[in-house]
């Protein structure tokens, strides 16, 4: 695993998270990330936190969730040049469609795991053809017991059938909204295992799969936002505009 590069491409910071992008990025690196997405919401996206941080990439992201398909389009279109990954929040059936059918998405969360209209073989099929990937929100396993644990395995193992079955490419996350709730590439791994997952597949969800999407959508490997300046050292960053930390 050591020669790996592991990413989390859903990780929330201030104001939507508890703690800054900083404080998430040390614990990250930490745990052996080489990379991980700031995925707030798109009325607080932030350009300038795609940069590096004590030797780790933080990733420009957006996560759209609305509730009308024409918007969902739009917001797409509108974030598709300005973000590392556009992120769409499921949970119902229109916007989970519109969603794998628009190849500008790169991930489909949330889309149904803990209810009964999750993935399905349309679903499948069509983010198989858009190459849009469906994410695995392991913190519906960390955050649950009983019932509703054992509910989610189920429709986990359900939905981890279609995407072997339709080769829909799929990201591990732990959806991580303070530092406690960030998880090593190891314990994703044994929790994937819990349905059925191979460590082969888990390792792609958390490297290759991840890496692939960030650099179809990177312009340059060396691409600096506006308002960022790397500094010297090669773990520093200033923020300039009063952004830092």
């Amino acid at each position: 695993m050591a020669s790996l590069d592991f990413y989390d491409l859903n990780v929330y910071s201030l104001p939507e998270g508890k703690n800054t992008v900083e404080e998430m990025a040390v614990l990250a690196s930490r745990f052996g990330y080489a990379g991980i997405a700031i995925t707030n919401p798109f009325d607080s996206f932030d350009s300038t936190k795609g940069t590096v941080f004590q030797g780790i990439e933080l990733f420009s992201a957006v996560e759209i969730n609305v509730d009308n398909a024409s918007r969902l389009h739009g917001l797409v279109g509108k974030y598709r040049n300005l973000a590392d990954v556009i992120v769409v929040r499921g949970g119902n059936e229109n916007i989970n469609r519109a969603a794998v059918e628009n190849p500008n998405v790169d991930v489909l969360a949330n889309f149904g795991s803990m209810k009964d209209n999750g993935l399905n073989h349309i679903l499948a099929r069509s983010a198989n053809d858009n190459d849009v990937a469906i994410s695995f929100d392991l913190a519906e396993l960390i955050g649950q017991r009983g019932g509703r644990r054992v509910r989610a395995l189920s429709n986990f193992r359900k939905d981890l059938e279609l995407a072997r079955k339709y080769d829909v490419p799929f990201i591990l996350t732990a959806n991580a909204r303070s530092v406690f709730d960030l998880r090593a590439p190891r314990e994703l791994i044994a929790l994937a295992g819990l349905f059925g997952m191979t460590r082969e597949e888990a390792l792609k969800g958390i490297s290759s799969t991840p890496k692939r999407i960030i650099s179809k959508n990177r312009h340059s490997s060396d691409h600096v936002f506006d308002g960022v300046k790397i500094v010297d050292s090669p773990v520093d960053i200033v923020l300039e505009g009063g952004g830092g930390q």
